[in-house]
């Protein structure tokens, strides 16, 4: 079975941390990154991977470990509510 996550983070106008994400994400064997987006205004990035149930768990925990040490929520402005360094994290069975 094919599963496919859609982690939303709180961090859009760095470069580097959601590009590190990215990469954490697509170095998990079985996973594909499929697609990430950033929006500066509301400072939040959210990406889409997909691949088998083992790879994706371990990819979502490898966004974790890259977002929350680099995301300050004390620091953190932008128009999207936030409830962490990573918000959202839904998984979808395709």
């Amino acid at each position: 079975m094919l599963i496919e996550c859609i982690p939303n983070v709180s961090e859009g106008r760095r470069a580097d941390v959601v590009d590190a994400i990215a990469d954490a994400i697509g170095a998990v064997p079985g996973v594909r990154l499929l697609d990430f987006s950033s929006d500066a205004s509301h400072n939040r990035s959210v990406f889409t991977f997909a691949g088998d149930r083992e790879g994706v768990k371990q990819a979502a925990l490898a966004v974790f470990e890259r977002a929350v040490p680099a995301i300050d929520l004390r620091t953190h402005r932008g128009e999207h509510p936030r409830l962490g360094a990573v918000d959202v994290v839904p998984f979808v069975p395709i």
